[in-house]
């Protein structure tokens, strides 16, 4: 099981809202540590894809729960 270091919970915000929010949160945290990203929007599935792939982060995981779509990510290294 992944560590998880900081969760942030963006439910019922649109894109590009948990984008934005998740940016700011991993600008709180060291190289390394994982962010738990919660949110409502499917859009949300790809933008974190491209948002991590753009940023250079690891999406550790993304699933979907019940309507609720949970994010893994780790930053990267500073």
């Amino acid at each position: 099981m992944t560590p998880i270091d900081a969760e942030l919970d963006t439910s019922g915000l649109s894109c590009p809202l948990p984008i934005l929010k998740a940016k700011k949160a991993l600008a709180g945290l060291r190289g390394g540590q994982v962010l738990r990203v919660t949110a409502t929007d499917p859009e949300s599935v790809g933008d974190f894809e491209t948002f991590s792939r753009q940023m250079g982060h690891a999406l550790l995981e993304a699933r979907e729960e019940a309507g609720r779509f949970y994010f893994l990510v780790r930053k990267r290294e500073d």
